[in-house]
């Protein structure tokens, strides 16, 4: 397979890990998916009482410059970490 169907599939995977991820691994995710599949952050960020919102989008700007191959690839490798962590849903 290459990098796009991993990606993919690995997006998928994700969906059905038997835990929730930890809210650190969760906006690990989201950084990576959002500057893989959108590039570097293009909004401003939400207001101070949007605490979620805010810490997606430190996560997303953590990963600003971040090529979307890499971001990709890094992806797929904390997905591959969780599932080895948790496992899947069968």
């Amino acid at each position: 397979m290459g990098l796009q169907e991993d990606f993919e599939k690995a997006a998928e995977d994700v969906k059905n890990l038997k835990e929730t991820p930890a809210d650190g691994d969760l906006l690990e995710l989201y950084g990576l998916y959002k500057q893989a599949t959108v590039g570097d952050i293009n909004t401003a960020r939400p207001g101070m009482l949007d605490f979620k919102g805010k810490a997606k989008w430190d996560s997303w700007n953590h990963k600003k410059g971040t090529d979307s191959e890499k971001a990709k690839q890094d992806y797929v490798n904390k997905v591959h970490e969780l599932i080895g962590k948790v496992g899947l849903n069968q």
